[in-house]
């Protein structure tokens, strides 16, 4: 009896555990880094992960290294195509926006949005009008579906595949997918739409500016959407639009936490998984840590314009250049251009360094950052003041969240940057006092 009530009572502690079988849609550039954080993490707790990989992908690289496996599948666009549309955006977005008016902007990012449909439906094409590469997926036994909703179609695969699509997500313009499309509610009176580079704390004119910017981007999303309607309608063989099918997915796992968000109501399905990919720093090269162990009690400072911005026109880079060797500390500046003229004493180039590892480091004063989500997570979990320069995409309003908490000061372009970072001594001031500021919480 006493060895029955043994047996019984380890039934209550252990039960049996299943892996599951994840496929994960294809996505691209930071979206890929971030989501290549969580398929380690699954992998280390014992899931099996497969990821859908175009032929010539642009920044994912199937690597012998990688502990998950590929499915290449094959598109009519190359990764010159999507290169090409990477450098006329950034190009747009940081060198020719601030000189464009309304109407250029709005026929600008009209032809750029149906540039990247055109790709978007093909890499659609390339999985869903695949019979073999379809009929492999549905024997694949796969328990669910991993998807950055950068590209759509993996919807309609969780669909067809008869399992629960789970979203990794950072945001949408003005949040129109979440509201629209996952019902997550947004009062435009205190909830500042993504990109509006508002706060939760309006005017009754901002509040108006915020309802406007609402309605503004909602009707823009419902025209570029027509499109993916009509695929969806297609090819499904049904009446339905890209909107009903987003809001299908189980579970939409957003890329930031109440640290950064704003107060606002949320739903149950929406969880905030901000800063997964952050973890304790990690001894330097020795090179890189006897420069950093020089600058003595005034530090570091790391800057980097993140990994599509690797380089700037020589007359830019002699700016900064300038700028940043008339601040006391040494700087770590991530760049692959030319090396600029007038770089100071104080400051080294390299074609890439451990981020992570060197805000971590308890030499370190400020982060020159462009605004990245994962940078930014990186600096507020080693507590690093953050000097923000945003550029494009989520950056802008990433950096009012920061200033917001008191994180960060900004600059508000580029170009504002290259114009302040002559030899103005008010500049190199404002930048040094800055640099040596450290938060006390």
């Amino acid at each position: 009896m006493r060895l029955v009530v043994c047996f019984l009572s380890l039934l209550t502690v252990f039960s049996a555990g299943e892996c599951g079988n994840i496929l994960v849609w294809y996505t691209e550039g930071s979206h890929w880094i971030n989501l290549k954080i969580v398929l380690d993490t699954l992998l280390d707790r014992g899931h099996n992960v497969t990821v859908l990989i175009p032929d010539g992908a642009l920044f994912m690289k199937a690597k012998e290294s990688d502990r998950f496996s590929y499915q290449h599948f094959s598109v009519s666009t190359s990764a010159q195509d999507m290169q090409d549309f990477l450098d006329e955006f950034l190009h747009f977005s940081v060198f020719e926006l601030e000189n464009s008016n309304l109407l250029q902007i709005q026929m600008k990012f009209f032809d750029l949005l149906s540039k990247h449909q055109y790709m978007s439906l093909s890499y659609c094409d390339g999985i869903l009008k695949s019979p073999e590469l379809m009929d492999k997926l549905k024997t694949g036994k796969f328990d669910v579906v991993l998807s950055d909703p950068m590209y759509p179609c993996s919807d309609i695969v969780a669909e067809e595949l008869n399992v629960p699509l789970v979203y990794t997500f950072r945001f949408s313009l003005a949040h129109t997918m979440e509201r629209m499309c996952g019902q997550i509610p947004a009062p435009p009176s205190y909830v500042p739409g993504a990109t509006s580079k508002l706060t939760d704390k309006m005017s009754f004119t901002e509040r108006i500016y915020s309802m406007l910017f609402y309605l503004s981007i909602d009707t823009f999303y419902r025209l570029i959407w027509k499109r993916f309607d009509n695929y969806y309608t297609e090819y499904l063989g049904r009446p339905t639009s890209y909107c009903e099918m987003m809001g299908k997915a189980d579970i939409w796992l957003i890329r930031t936490y109440w640290d950064f968000e704003f107060p606002r109501p949320f739903v149950p399905n929406f969880k905030y998984i901000g800063g997964l990919h952050c973890t304790p720093a990690k001894p330097l090269p020795k090179d890189m840590e006897e420069f950093v162990q020089s600058s003595g009690d005034d530090g570091i400072v790391v800057f980097t314009l993140g990994s599509m911005i690797d380089k700037v026109p020589k007359e830019m880079s002699n700016r900064i250049a300038s700028a940043l060797a008339q601040i006391p500390q040494k700087v770590l500046w991530r760049y692959g251009g030319e090396k600029p003229d007038t770089l100071g004493e104080n400051t080294r180039i390299y074609k890439w360094m451990p981020q992570n590892d060197l805000l971590g480091h308890p030499k370190t004063r400020a982060f020159i950052t462009h605004g990245g989500t994962n940078g930014i997570y990186e600096a507020i979990y080693h507590g690093v003041p953050m000097v923000g320069i945003p550029l494009f995409g989520d950056q802008p309003d990433n950096m009012v969240h920061m200033k917001t908490r008191g994180a960060a000061v900004v600059v508000d372009s580029i170009k504002s940057m290259h114009l302040c970072s002559g030899l103005s001594s008010s500049c190199a001031i404002k930048v040094q006092n800055t640099c040596v500021w450290r938060p006390t919480t």
